[in-house]
C-alpha cells in the first residue's frame, strides 16, 4: 500500500487536505518496506476535490468579483469569462517526485493561473496581431509613437518613444537598463472553476491525470545513439479538465494611459483591443504549459458573453439617459416645453401635407384632426409652441384649400389663430 513520507503521528488519511497538500507533502507514492516510488496511479488520491475544496474554489472567485467591482471604476475594468476547450496544465517545471510539478495557489492548495502568465500570453497575442501576419490587426501596432509628457524617462520624451504594446504591458527591459516603465494594465490571478466530469453530478469534481510517454530517453538522457526501439517511460501529470471556467480580470490605470496614450482611452478603445488579443490567444496561443500540443485552448463563455453584452447595452442606455438629463438641466422652461410639444406639431404637419394632396372636403377626417390639434395647442403656454401652432393652423385655412364651410367652425379656427399667433392672424 502506498503511503506518504510523513511522520506517523500525522496519520494516513489525508482526504481532508487540499489537492496541493496531497500532491506535495502528503503524496501517497512511497512503498513502506523499501521506500521506493510506486509507479501505478500515483496521482489518483491527489486529484480529488473534497467539499471544502469546492466551496473554497467558488468562494475565491466570488471574492475576486466583489473586490474587482469595488476596486476600480467600470471604465477602468475589463472582465472576460472563458471556458477551456482542452485540458489546462501549468507549473510542470516545478520539482516533484513524479518529474512533473503543478502550480497550486498557497495557502488554498487549488490550481491557479498566475496573472503574470496571463500578461505574457496577452502581450504575445498583441505582438502577433500588430505584426499584421494574422490578418486584421484590430488596432494593434508596434510603431513607437508615444512619449512621456515630461523628461522622466530617457526613452520617453525626446527618446526612442513607446509603442502601444509598451504603454499597455510595459516595455521589455534589456540587460543593464536602469530606466523602467510599468504598463497601464494589471492582470489578476485566475482561479479555474473546475467542471464536473458528469453534468448530472455537479459535486463530483476532480482534476484530471494526463500521461506523457517519452520514447527517446536513452538518447536525450543517457547519450546513446537514437533508434526506434527505445523503452517508453509513462509519466503522469495533473491537469484541469476541459469545460472548466476561467474568469480573467484586468484593470487599467486610466490616469497613466491618459497621459501617455490618450487615444487608447477614447471610447474605451483599449478594451476592444484587449478583447481581440484574448480571442487570438484563445485560438492560437493557449494558456499554461504544453500549449504547442493543444493544451490551454479556450473560448469565451457563451452565457457570460450574452450577459456582458446586455450589461454593456444597459450601461449605454444609462449613459445616454444621464447625458439627456444633463442637457435638459441646461434648458429654460420654455425650451423644455417646446421640446415636448414639437412632436405633436410635426405629426399634425404631416397630416396636413397628406390631406393637401387631394381636394379639401368639409367635414373630412382632416377637419377632425385640425380641431383636435387646435384644442391641444390652445392649452400651451410657451411662446414658441403657440407661435408655431398658430402659423401652422393659418397655413391650413387658405381660400383655395382648407377653409371650413361651417361659419361657426371657420370663426373658431380664426379665433384660435389670433389667440395663438397674433402676428399670423
Amino acid at each position: 500500500m502506498p503511503i506518504a513520507a510523513v511522520p506517523a503521528y500525522l496519520g494516513k488519511d489525508f482526504s481532508a487536505a487540499s489537492p496541493g497538500m496531497r500532491f506535495g507533502m502528503y503524496l501517497q507514492l512511497w512503498n513502506e518496506s523499501v521506500w521506493s516510488k510506486i509507479k501505478e496511479k500515483p496521482l489518483d488520491k491527489a486529484k480529488e476535490l473534497n467539499a471544502n475544496d469546492r466551496q473554497t474554489m467558488r468562494g475565491l472567485l466570488e471574492r475576486q468579483r466583489l473586490a474587482f467591482d469595488v476596486s476600480a471604476l467600470a471604465e477602468a475594468s475589463f472582465r472576460l469569462d472563458a471556458l477551456a476547450t482542452a485540458p489546462f496544465t501549468t507549473g510542470l517545471g516545478n520539482e516533484h517526485p513524479t518529474e512533473n510539478g503543478f502550480a497550486f495557489l498557497n495557502p488554498y492548495g487549488l490550481p491557479y493561473l498566475p496573472g503574470s502568465s496571463v500578461k505574457g500570453v496577452l502581450r504575445q497575442a498583441a505582438c502577433e496581431l500588430a505584426s499584421g501576419q494574422w490578418g486584421e490587426t484590430h488596432g494593434w501596432s508596434d510603431e513607437k509613437r508615444f512619449s512621456l509628457p515630461s523628461p522622466a524617462s530617457g526613452r520617453g520624451a525626446g527618446g526612442e518613444g513607446f509603442s502601444m504594446l509598451d504603454v499597455l504591458f510595459g516595455p521589455k527591459s534589456n540587460d543593464g537598463d536602469t530606466d523602467h516603465l510599468r504598463g497601464a494594465l494589471s492582470f489578476w490571478d485566475v482561479i479555474p472553476q473546475i467542471a464536473p466530469e458528469d453534468s448530472k453530478k455537479p459535486d463530483q469534481i476532480s482534476l484530471a491525470v494526463e500521461i506523457m510517454t517519452p520514447h527517446q530517453g536513452h538518447y536525450y538522457q543517457n547519450g546513446e545513439a537514437p533508434h526506434e526501439s527505445g523503452q517508453p517511460n509513462p509519466i503522469s501529470f495533473l491537469s484541469v479538465p476541459p469545460n472548466s471556467r476561467f474568469v480573467f480580470h484586468v484593470q487599467c490605470n486610466l490616469a497613466f494611459l491618459g497621459r501617455l496614450a490618450p487615444e487608447l482611452n477614447q471610447g474605451s478603445r483599449w478594451k476592444e483591443m484587449l478583447e481581440a488579443a484574448f480571442q487570438h490567444a484563445y485560438q492560437w496561443l493557449g494558456f499554461g504549459a504544453k500549449t504547442a500540443v493543444g493544451y490551454g485552448a479556450m473560448k469565451e463563455n457563451p452565457e457570460a458573453r450574452v450577459e456582458r453584452e446586455k450589461q454593456q447595452a444597459d450601461s449605454l442606455v444609462e449613459a445616454k439617459r444621464q447625458a439627456e438629463e444633463a442637457r435638459r438641466a441646461t434648458l429654460s422652461p420654455d425650451d423644455l416645453a417646446w421640446e415636448e410639444h414639437r412632436p405633436i406639431v410635426d405629426a399634425f404637419r404631416l397630416q396636413f401635407e397628406a390631406a393637401n394632396q387631394t381636394p379639401y372636403k368639409p367635414g373630412s377626417q382632416f377637419d377632425n384632426q385640425r380641431n383636435e390639434f387646435m384644442k391641444i395647442a390652445s392649452a400651451w403656454e410657451d411662446a414658441a409652441s403657440r407661435q408655431t401652432a398658430g402659423e401652422l393652423l393659418k397655413a391650413t385655412m387658405t381660400k383655395a384649400w382648407g377653409t371650413p364651410g361651417n361659419k361657426d367652425s371657420k370663426q373658431r379656427l380664426k379665433d384660435a389663430v389670433s389667440l395663438l399667433s397674433p402676428d399670423a392672424a
